[in-house]
């Protein structure tokens, strides 16, 4: 099929997760992405490794995120390749960068020297903690943004103190920032004719993650967050039934609904708790406490098909050994196969778009780096 992006040239000067998984994200709709990186070492993500698990000498962790690039190696301090890069940037329609502020300015490459090479230039910047500030040059990682947005005292008991995800989610909600502000800088570059400037921090992309419960706390007279006290509760400003609770045999999460009602389904006497609407607050502890009595005495399949057939909103807790077996799981196809160069075979996700019915699989593996160096020089006559 032909993909949106398909012509698009993308010229990525990032490394680790956020502005590369933007990259990503371009690619699996048909863009070319080279990444431009350092000879020897590259991407330093090649070797940040999770549970020291490697692909080909890279990290699989890089294999994930870099999928369906290419690979140039460039000294951004060596003169030569530096005037290399100025003639691909002037045929290039987007570049992206993760420098902190200051030091694509140094070697001339900032969004308005880039403008007087290619005026037409999507220009994408990823930071910390945006381009001002005293926070500037802080480092932009994924578990010091979310300590410092607020994010690690919505999970949790509220005697747990902070709580992080258990992912780069700071890194990845900006990867998908910084893709949609490029797809945006594009169509508005279509009308105008003109380059775009697009700014994306960590900091704003988790704290944007964060819409529902900061709306609700600037506009609750500036009270915190009030985690339950009780386990299996899931959200701090949501009351009971919210949340998930053991069974017989596992878990069940429990989403909005009408807790009297819920309650006589499951046999669950709630009166000394339950007075009126507020109630599923106030005594939300009380009330979630009382459920998780209730709900260990039955199976958690006995649990949802009673629901269920109630019009509950309900589901089994599931890990990836059960998720992943599921018949909608393989039928969302969200897996993909990708064979490298040695003839070794790894899974991966596929994008999760589809377009006109069908799934973006991209089976081109991450590049090795510099691979594709000298067939970029002769393409675009750079030497």
């Amino acid at each position: 099929m032909n993909r949106p992006l398909e012509g698009l040239l993308v010229l990525e000067f990032c490394q680790f997760l956020a502005g590369p998984s933007a990259g990503l994200k371009l690619a699996d709709l048909g863009a070319r992405v080279i990444k431009i990186e350092r000879p020897n070492t590259g991407d330093a993500c090649r070797q940040l490794s999770i549970k020291n698990l490697f692909v080909d000498e890279d990290s699989l962790l890089f294999h994930t995120i870099n999928r369906n690039k290419e690979s140039y190696a460039a000294d951004l301090k060596n003169p030569e390749d530096l005037e290399k890069l100025k003639k691909l940037i002037n045929k290039a329609d987007v570049m992206t960068h993760n420098f902190r502020p200051g030091v694509m300015e140094k070697i001339g490459l900032d969004y308005t020297s880039v403008q007087n090479i290619n005026p037409k230039i999507i220009y994408g910047m990823v930071t910390g903690y945006g381009t001002e500030g005293p926070w500037k040059n802080k480092p932009g990682q994924d578990l010091l943004v979310q300590a410092v947005s607020g994010l690690t005292f919505l999970s949790g008991v509220d005697t747990d103190g902070p709580v992080p995800f258990g992912l780069s989610v700071s890194d990845i909600m900006c990867g998908n920032h910084l893709a949609q502000g490029i797809m945006a800088a594009l169509i508005k570059r279509a009308k105008t004719g003109k380059g775009v400037l697009v700014e994306v921090s960590l900091l704003e992309s988790i704290l944007d993650v964060q819409f529902e419960v900061l709306t609700t706390y600037l506009n609750d007279g500036g009270k915190l967050p009030d985690r339950s006290g009780a386990k299996g509760s899931a959200h701090a400003y949501l009351s009971a039934p919210y949340g998930m609770y053991k069974t017989k045999d596992g878990y069940i999460a429990m989403a909005m609904g009408n807790l009297p009602n819920i309650c006589a389904i499951i046999n669950c006497n709630i009166s000394d708790l339950y007075v009126e609407a507020g109630s599923a607050f106030e005594n939300r502890d009380k009330l979630i406490v009382r459920l998780a009595e209730t709900f260990t005495q039955q199976n958690t399949k006995n649990w949802v098909d009673l629901l269920e057939s109630h019009g509950i909103w309900c589901a089994e807790v599931l890990n990836y050994q059960t998720a992943t077996n599921l018949s909608t799981y393989k039928k969302l196809e969200i897996e993909q196969e990708l064979v490298l160069d040695n003839g070794k075979k790894m899974k991966t996700t596929v994008s999760p778009i589809r377009l006109d019915h069908e799934k973006l699989f991209a089976s081109k593996v991450a590049p090795k780096l510099g691979l594709n160096t000298a067939d970029i020089n002769n393409e675009f006559e750079l030497s």
